[in-house]
């Protein structure tokens, strides 16, 4: 297997894009991408999406991408796994270049989520759960979320304002990202006055539905100095890629308080990079819920059980605390285009480690670690990032 590094970066910035269809904000990413690589045309393009078909009635994405994006006669393939749809392309894209499969490879994460009303929006996100037993009977992802979060609240003794912290935290990045959906920060009055949506999940709990994309150039990391941009791009590496499954049903979990694919993803991901938590310099985690931050931290081994919620409250994931969080908005903040949120927290961590995320910028980062969740935790894909 060969090492694989990342040479190139681009991304949209993250918003309602009412002018744009879904191929034009790809392709943007795309083009960006390509043009900091260096290079015109690659082997394969791969597409992470989660409601193309659903709500824009679009399927064959990807060849539709390649097409507008003028990559011809390259292998070209949609990968969908929920809202770790991104993470989940970049692992396809890794494997490819790692194997030898291919030499240059494009992943690109998008979604175009504003077309559509509300009420549509919010059952095509519910075609994560299991349709079944969950979807059926009308669970949204805001009320499972709730319901994880209230039956946190009842075993941990976590007070009501518990989760402030991750989201001033968010906006406070955020508000120092030019790409993201929210550029102000927040204060704590102002997340105890939020309007609640479903209880105890107010609405700085949660992040925006939003347009976006973003894109990355893979190729054999041997290879990778080849292609001159000015900006090292050999620098950057992709030292671990992990993915793990848990049941897609809330209630089917062995404890639907504890991230069994997030311990499952990360632990493979420190093997194979051979780096453990104090290592790493920053952590891009999944915060489309607040809670989803403090149980995240809990399975990738930075809290003990019902004490992740300490660390947002001490300010410990800060730019300049112990492990620095959604460095630049995470979802909350910069926002959660779903099926491209786990390509813009590789670039933004891309950024992070070639010393150009600005005032957000985190001092002498080296490692920098990724985690995408689909579902309400059945799909969890960790990367590990070395600069």
């Amino acid at each position: 297997m060969r090492n694989v590094s990342i040479i190139g970066i681009g991304q949209m910035p993250v918003g309602e894009h009412w002018d744009l269809s879904v191929r034009h904000i790809a392709h943007h990413a795309i083009a960006a991408a390509l043009e900091e690589a260096g290079t015109e045309q690659v082997d394969a393009l791969f597409v992470g999406n989660m409601l193309s078909g659903t709500l824009l009635s679009q399927e064959h994405l990807a060849t539709l991408i390649a097409d507008f994006s003028g990559l011809r006669n390259v292998e070209a393939a949609k990968i969908e796994s929920a809202c770790a749809s991104g993470a989940s392309a970049l692992r396809v894209g890794h494997m490819a270049v790692a194997s030898g499969m291919h030499d240059r490879v494009v992943v690109c994460g998008v979604e175009k989520m504003t077309d559509s009303t509300g009420g549509s929006t919010t059952a095509g996100l519910a075609t994560a759960a299991d349709a079944e037993y969950e979807a059926a009977h009308g669970v949204t992802f805001v009320g499972l979320n709730a319901l994880i979060m209230r039956r946190y609240m009842y075993e941990f003794d976590a007070p009501i304002d518990a989760f402030a912290g991750f989201s001033i935290n968010a906006h406070r990045n955020g508000a120092h990202n030019a790409n993201a959906m929210f550029q102000k920060p927040i204060s704590l009055e102002t997340y105890l006055q939020a309007p609640m949506i479903a209880s105890p999940i107010n609405m700085m709990d949660s992040s925006p539905v939003c347009d976006g994309a973003a894109a990355v150039v893979l190729a054999p990391t041997e290879q990778a100095q080849q292609y001159t941009t000015g900006h090292h791009p050999g620098k950057v590496e992709i030292l671990a890629s992990a993915s793990a499954n848990d049941t897609i049903a809330l209630h089917d979990r062995k404890d639907p308080l504890f991230l069994e694919a997030a311990y499952v993803s990360s632990q493979q991901a420190y093997v194979q990079s051979g780096v453990t938590p104090a290592d790493v310099d920053f952590f891009e985690l999944h915060d489309a819920f607040t809670i989803m931050s403090a149980l995240s931290l809990e399975a990738t081994g930075y809290a003990r059980r019902g004490e992740g919620w300490h660390l947002a409250a001490d300010e410990a994931i800060s730019p300049d605390g112990r492990i620095p969080l959604c460095t630049l908005g995470g979802l909350k903040s910069r926002g959660h285009p779903v099926g491209a949120t786990g390509v813009y927290q590789v670039v933004e961590a891309v950024q992070q480690l070639r010393g150009e995320a600005g005032p957000a910028q985190i001092p002498n980062a080296t490692i920098g670690m990724t985690q995408n969740i689909g579902g309400s935790g059945a799909t969890i894909v960790t990367h590990i990032l070395g600069g």
